[in-house]
């Protein structure tokens, strides 16, 4: 799967988020570094949203 995400540099390295995750953001010291970091964040939000919906009941609708 991929996810779309926002790089900035600053004075300590790079920031990064995805912007379609609200809260989901790292930061490395390299760019590459900062993208490794983000598929960890990535990875660990989408566990943690699975985990907190558990026993939910949702349904689907399309937009057009």
């Amino acid at each position: 799967m991929k996810y779309r995400v926002n790089i900035k540099e600053t004075g300590e390295g790079y920031a990064i988020c995805a912007p379609g995750l609200p809260g989901c953001w790292s930061q490395g010291i390299t760019e590459e570094g900062a993208l490794e970091n983000i598929k960890d964040a990535i990875k660990a939000y989408l566990e943690t949203i699975e985990e907190l919906n558990k026993g939910k009941e949702f349904r689907y609708v399309e937009v057009e």
